[in-house]
């Protein structure tokens, strides 16, 4: 399962994710969204699980908890298809 984690605090790694995660289960991967001129963390990553009941344990056990001084949102990521379409820039 796929796992959106957002309100992230800016100074964590994907190694520390992938900590608070393994606490739950295995962890696939961590992929925490960076900036890509400035590198700095956007502040939402995603986590893939591979056990849907270990990854819903995490969600449940983990939303809204505090993280390195922030309460991070942890829910199921949603398929891009279910998102909704972003207005262009100009």
């Amino acid at each position: 399962m796929n796992i959106y984690v957002g309100n992230l605090p800016y100074n964590i790694s994907e190694d520390d994710l992938k900590a608070t995660f393994s606490e739950f289960g295995e962890v696939e991967t961590v992929n925490i969204i960076k900036d890509k001129f400035s590198g700095q963390s956007k502040g939402f990553g995603f986590v893939e699980m591979p056990s849907n009941s270990e990854a819903d344990k995490a969600i449940k056990a983990l939303n809204d908890t505090d993280l390195k001084g922030r309460n991070v949102k942890v829910n199921q990521a949603k398929p891009k298809s279910d998102r909704p379409k972003r207005k262009p820039r100009y």
